[in-house]
């Protein structure tokens, strides 16, 4: 089985992957001073106490924070006697290599949403991740990273706001019932609400008027399935698509 692990800059998911699905997925914050034993006792007290005993032969890790991929290695290699793939490093090639400008480091969590994007959908999209960052990935016809976008994450904004503005509350993010707030707390939210629906429709269509072909826009991440509901900004939503572009670059790495 494969252990799948997404090291983002809030969250760290750790998912088991049996060869033809997820079997169980575990969620816990990122810390970077988590040491591999920590994880160890983590996972393998979650998998206790879901009945499950995988056994683990690979694993492969996507991480925006690089502090914690030295401790996942040592967790991969002193638990399961495996040499971890992580993305971007020597040793993890990808289907298809990113066409950005020379030097650039791009995120290994884009790398891996474009993969999985293109490997469910084909070419050409726009790939929108609601997380810390709210991020818009360009693949190619051929499946390859050729760039993006990236701006502040909603709920970043939101606490920039409070922090910001000592007379404004910390507000959740939700639909507001009109567009005119009555009160501080609506008026925020519909200014980050309607704010990012315009947001994420102007990148969008100047995406794709550079592009100059049709573009599937697929979303990921917590928050889409809030801003869809209101209006049709993506073509599919995946809740999956970062675990699945982990099974895809692992497979590529194997047939080698």
């Amino acid at each position: 089985m494969l252990l799948a692990i997404d090291c983002g800059n809030t969250n760290t998911v750790f998912s088991v992957w049996d060869g033809t699905q997820f079997i169980c997925t575990f969620r816990t914050s990122t810390e970077h001073q988590r040491t591999a034993d920590q994880y160890f006792v983590w996972f393998s007290t979650l998998c206790d106490h879901h009945g499950l005993s995988p056994d683990i032969e690979a694993v492969i890790v996507s991480s925006t924070v690089p502090r914690v991929v030295f401790n996942l290695r040592v967790f991969a290699d002193r638990y399961y006697g495996v040499r971890p793939y992580v993305v971007g490093k020597p040793g993890c090639e990808l289907p298809v290599e990113a066409r950005v400008d020379a030097g650039t480091a791009v995120g290994p969590d884009r790398l891996v949403n474009t993969v999985a994007g293109y490997s469910r959908h084909g070419g050409n999209l726009i790939l929108v991740d609601f997380g810390t960052a709210t991020t818009f990935d360009v693949a190619d016809h051929d499946g390859a990273y050729i760039g993006g976008v990236i701006a502040p994450g909603v709920n970043t904004s939101l606490e920039a706001l409070h922090l910001a503005a000592a007379a404004l509350p910390h507000v959740d993010i939700t639909k507001p019932q009109r567009v005119i707030g009555t009160n501080t707390v609506a008026c925020m939210q519909s200014g980050v609400f309607w704010g990012y629906i315009g947001l994420i429709r102007e990148i969008c269509e100047r995406i794709k008027g550079e592009h100059e072909r049709e573009m599937k826009v697929i979303a990921t991440g917590g928050l889409a399935p809030l801003f869809q509901q209101s209006e049709a900004l993506f073509d599919a939503f995946e809740d999956d698509l970062t675990m699945h572009g982990l099974t895809v670059i692992y497979q590529h790495n194997v047939r080698k």
